[in-house]
């Protein structure tokens, strides 16, 4: 997995719409170009306030070593000092780099989403992380997973059978991959006049500072 240790520069909005329509060269269609909503829209559910002036949204993999240790690490801090104060909010889209296991956990959350359990059933996934292409995601595995977070087990079974989310996470791959998302995690901070882009699970200090040039 990529772990590249960056922290981009403040980009402007005119920059970085220029940037976009380098990556969509004859678009003239919204859902083409770098704005606030449209990173925030078809991935989770917003994590804190909706109407907090910051967003920070995250592509992982449910595998990923890096994703696991923001989300068991620096994630904390976040959400007790910035997300649960209301000054953050936080939206996480998928980024399957390790395949069709880590497919099949996303499909997962959003079948937890239909029960209104999303975010639940995606802690409870990073709790029981067990290492990239390891085999510990299983239809097994997300079944416990569900009834921990006390799902509905007959529809959780009936959405993952349907494969209802299979086109939403492959969609949300390959958005990553036309916005520059090459590893995970990697991460936007926003608002609606700039974004910083950090790329791998920098240092607590790394996010403290970002949020700071807001």
């Amino acid at each position: 997995m990529k772990n590249i240790y960056l922290l981009a520069i403040p980009i402007g909005v005119g920059l970085l719409t220029g940037l976009f329509l380098a990556f969509f060269p004859s678009s003239n269609d919204n859902s083409y170009t770098l704005t606030e909503s449209n990173l925030i829209q078809n991935g989770s559910p917003i994590l804190g306030n909706p109407s907090a002036s910051i967003t920070i949204l995250e592509f992982g993999d449910y595998q990923c070593t890096f994703c696991y240790k923001f989300h068991q690490g620096t994630l904390n801090t976040i959400k007790h000092d910035f997300i649960d104060t209301g000054k953050v909010k936080l939206v996480f889209k998928d980024f399957p780099l390790n395949g069709s296991d880590s497919i099949l956990a996303a499909q997962g959350a959003y079948c937890a989403q239909d029960q209104e359990k999303y975010w639940q059933y995606h802690d409870e996934i990073y709790k029981n992380w067990a290492g990239e292409r390891t085999g510990w995601i299983t239809r097994d595995s997300l079944d416990k997973f569900a009834s921990t977070v006390n799902l509905n087990l007959d529809k959780f079974n009936e959405c993952l059978d349907s494969q209802k989310y299979l086109e939403k996470v492959n969609q949300l791959y390959d958005f990553g991959k036309k916005i520059g998302v090459d590893a995970t995690p990697s991460f936007f901070v926003f608002n609606n006049e700039k974004i910083i882009k950090i790329t791998g699970n920098q240092p607590l200090e790394v996010f403290l500072k970002t949020i700071d040039e807001f």
